[in-house]
């Protein structure tokens, strides 16, 4: 049942991908769908639950940072105000609950995430690591957003899979693999996007 909730998770960020990289694709420009800020908060949501169920601090710690982030770009496409305020709740309080039980039960927290027999101390750095990384560019994407106040994509993903393979996780080998594809060929939009540009500026004397 776990595997099942985190293969889940990993189909709807995949359904994300897809559609990103076939729009952008089209349009020959890297785009930004509100389809797939839906589609990742509820597998950023799922995807924790399945992180806190593996005692795999490394997943939770990455969604953790890129799940309000998600939030926000639903609240710029004008999104958020639609959900319902029940649902807004429990999305957006759920992980500041977890962390708050963290806080209290640190006593059962240390020992099953970060002093597990199961995950060496050097592997959770080297999984923590990667999604750091790799969520970095989310974080890019929202401060790119909030300066021109849209919700844009402009342009770790090895260093998850390697730390999939160790822990023998199959969710995280395919989501990663999967999604590798997609990532290069968003650069390559992205690149042609700005020879184009730079071409088409006028030249002054």
């Amino acid at each position: 049942m776990i595997y099942l909730l985190g293969f889940i998770s990993q189909v709807l960020f995949f359904m994300r991908t897809l559609l990103q990289w076939v729009l952008s694709e089209h349009a020959k420009k890297v785009l930004s769908p509100t389809i797939c800020w839906v589609l990742s908060i509820i597998a950023s949501y799922l995807f924790c639950i399945y992180g806190w169920f593996r005692n795999d601090f490394s997943i939770l710690l990455g969604q953790l940072i890129l799940y309000y982030i998600y939030i926000w770009n639903l609240n710029e496409n004008g999104i958020w105000k639609k959900i319902n305020v029940v649902v807004q709740a429990i999305l957006f309080l759920t992980p500041i609950c977890a962390i708050g039980f963290v806080l209290k039960n640190g006593n059962y927290f240390v020992p099953n995430f970060l002093n597990n027999s199961k995950i060496p101390i050097w592997l959770i750095i080297w999984g923590s690591a990667g999604l750091i990384i790799f969520t970095l560019r989310f974080g890019y994407q929202w401060i790119y957003s909030m300066r021109r106040n849209e919700s844009l994509l402009p342009v770790g993903s090895g260093i998850i899979a390697s730390y999939g393979v160790i822990r023998v996780d199959p969710i995280l080998i395919l989501g990663q693999s999967v999604g590798f594809i997609a990532y290069t060929r968003n650069i390559a939009i992205s690149r042609k996007e700005l020879k184009t540009l730079s071409h088409d500026e006028p030249i002054y004397e």
